[in-house]
């Protein structure tokens, strides 16, 4: 069974309308194996998002920091691997909870870890959106239903 927090809907999500002089949704794929975030990529670009990525925590966090909700540079989701190189996106999502809490509510943890077996307290037990590996599209589409739709 493939795990994901949010319940999996077989129907497609639908996303804030698109107009001519409104961007589309934007996601940064922090992932440091370029294979998932290659595919990543091409699910989210078929899905009509804008995507950027980031190969380390670091260079996610500059990208994450400088975002502005008001204009291009903002960041709509986030779909970040739990082990990173230089900083670990548990790191990444409580700097992200303390200085921009409506930006970490808004990341998607994806891990391959045991994620129902997650030590009481850890980011990976508590966080309301996990992505289990390997997984499946339809968990992946669910949990970005859930983050869009709130």
């Amino acid at each position: 069974m493939k795990h994901g927090r949010s319940f999996v809907n077989e129907r497609p999500f639908s996303l804030p309308p698109v107009h001519p002089e409104s961007p589309l949704p934007h996601v940064l794929l922090v992932d440091d194996e370029p294979g998932i975030r290659f595919v990543l990529r091409r699910w989210f670009e078929r899905q009509q998002w804008a995507v950027s990525e980031a190969g380390d925590g670091e260079s996610a966090m500059t990208e994450l920091l400088a975002s502005d909700e008001a204009n291009e540079s903002r960041v709509d989701l986030v779909v970040c691997d739990l082990h990173l190189p230089v900083i670990s996106g548990e790191d990444l999502v409580r700097t992200l909870e303390a200085s921009r809490p409506a930006l970490a509510a808004r990341v998607i943890l994806s891990t391959g870890d045991a994620v129902a077996d997650a030590p009481h307290g850890t980011l990976l037990a508590h966080h309301p959106h996990v992505l289990q590996k390997p997984f499946e599209f339809v968990v992946l589409k669910s949990l970005v239903a859930s983050i869009v739709s709130a």
